[in-house]
This record gives C-alpha cells, sequence and structure tokens, in this order.
C-alpha cells in the first residue's frame, strides 16, 4: 500500500478485500483485540442515541462486531442486539463477552453473505468497521434492513497514536524498516483525521439511501505501556500485512528507540467520534 494514499483510496482497499480474506484477517489477533484497542466513550455513544431518539426495546442490527467492543456497551444499556462478525476467532470472544446479556446474539457471518431481515431494526451500528463493508452493499443493504423511521449509527476510534515529538523519534525506523506502512497507521494530526470524517459525512450524504447527518467527535487520551503499544499496531492492518519477520524487526526497533527517549509507558491521543443518519 503507497503510504500517501488519500483516505477514499484507503477505504476503496478495504471494502475490496475479498470475503474470505475479511474472515480471517483479524484472526491471530483478535485477542489482542479485544485487549488494547480503546472502547468508545459514553459520551460519544449518548449523543448519538439522543439524537436517533432510540427507545430502550430499540432492535439494533450491528455489522462487523468483531470482539463485542461495542457491543457490550449498548447491551449494558439495554438494547437488543443482533451482531454479525465474518472472522471465527473475534466472533468467539464476543459471544464470551457478551454472555450475560440475553438480549444479544452473535452470528459468524459477514452482512455480505446475511440473509436479509427486511424493515425489522431501529437501528443499524457499525463500530469502526463500515470501511470494510462494500459501500454499494453497505448503504442499499443497510436501508432495507431498517425500519421507516430506522436510523444509522456509525461510531469511530482513530488509532491511538504517539504525538508527533515522540513520532519523529522513529519515523526513521519506518522509512528504514517498513516504509510501506502507510501514514494513517503511523502518525496523522487531529486536522487530517476530521477531513477525513467530513469526507464520510459527504459520502454518507451522497449514498441518496440517508439524510439528517449529524456528526460529532471528542479527543481521548490512553496510557498504554510500550508492550501494550506494540501489541496494539499488531492489530492494525498495514502491520497485519508485514511478513512476520518484516513486523517483529520493525517492532523490536520501536521499542528500543521509544524506551531509550521515553521509557516504559507512553500516552497516545485518538478521535472518538459519530455520524448518525436517518433513512430516507
Amino acid at each position: 500500500m503507497n503510504n500517501n494514499k488519500s483516505w477514499s483510496e484507503v477505504l476503496k482497499d478495504y471494502g475490496d478485500k475479498t470475503l474470505d480474506s475479511k474472515k480471517t484477517w483479524y484472526g491471530a489477533v483478535a485477542v489482542a483485540y479485544n485487549r488494547v484497542r480503546p472502547r468508545y466513550p459514553q459520551e460519544i455513544i449518548s449523543r448519538a442515541i439522543a439524537l436517533t431518539q432510540l427507545s430502550d426495546s430499540a432492535n439494533i442490527l450491528e455489522l462487523g462486531c468483531g470482539p463485542g467492543i461495542a457491543t457490550v456497551q449498548f447491551a449494558q444499556m439495554g438494547f437488543s442486539l443482533l451482531s454479525l462478525e465474518p472472522n471465527r476467532e473475534a466472533s468467539e470472544l464476543a459471544q464470551q463477552n457478551c454472555a450475560e446479556y440475553s438480549h444479544v446474539k452473535i452470528l459468524n457471518t459477514s452482512f455480505e453473505e446475511w440473509e436479509l431481515e427486511k424493515e425489522r431494526f431501529e437501528a443499524v451500528l457499525a463500530a469502526t468497521s463500515w470501511h470494510w463493508i462494500d459501500p454499494a452493499i453497505a448503504y442499499s443493504k443497510s436501508v432495507a434492513a431498517l425500519k421507516p423511521n430506522g436510523h444509522l449509527i456509525l461510531l469511530w476510534n482513530t488509532p491511538p497514536q504517539l504525538d508527533f515529538e515522540a513520532y519523529q523519534s522513529v519515523d526513521h525506523v519506518y522509512q528504514m524498516l517498513a516504509p510501506s506502512v502507510p501514514v494513517y497507521a503511523r502518525y496523522e494530526d487531529q486536522d487530517t483525521h476530521q477531513e477525513h470524517f467530513q469526507e464520510f459525512s459527504r459520502n454518507i450524504t451522497n449514498s441518496e439511501c440517508f439524510g439528517n447527518l449529524h456528526y460529532g467527535s471528542s479527543v481521548c487520551t490512553a496510557n498504554y505501556s510500550l508492550d501494550d503499544y506494540l501489541l496494539l499496531l499488531s492489530t492494525l492492518s498495514p502491520y497485519i500485512a508485514l511478513n512476520e519477520n518484516e513486523r517483529n524487526n520493525l517492532f523490536a526497533k520501536l521499542k528500543e528507540v521509544l524506551n531509550s527517549n521515553f521509557g516504559d509507558h507512553l500516552t497516545l491521543h485518538y478521535i472518538s467520534a459519530f455520524h448518525t443518519a436517518h433513512k430516507i
């Protein structure tokens, strides 16, 4: 992957992956994903729900639930969820994480393969997963699954990343050992992230499937040990795409440089955001 690709091209790379690839992509890192990926701030979820005015008894169709990070958060609020996850290892973790919630059902299948249940759901939810679905399917099938007054809810967490000073200390490591890793998986400033989200807003509106679009975001801080930061990187697609030796050499050198300059603990920053839109 060219490390200067625009966001629209990056989205196309995700959406164009084969179903077989999507089913196995996160298998080896599902446990790490469950452990170190950040949760969604309650403030972001609450703002999205307030805009959609979902009732406590609403049925939600969740696309690409992963290990159930957002699933658990919505289940704790009392919503009923049918959550689809194509990766077997991630879906098994989601079932474990949601075992106490009788109103949650996890299916190990893709949205593309799921048999459409027309106009059953009050909301379609995708938490940092919408970009994995072919837009031609994502919008039209979501609309078909929604009741007439249904809503689309997209949640996003950008990858937690180093501040610019810390990234500058390791930029040469990437140039030397893994130049194929794109900038969005290394370091991107918050203005660039916001531009990406605004482009996503335009894509939703241009789909002609949803209207009354709302967007909101919040800058979040998280503390990671150095080992957990490298584990976090291992769950990002551009690092999964590296061959094992390349990835191991990169992580070893990143650990050496970061530990020398900043010690064993890092403060990372990320943007948590939402889009909501009403079915047209």
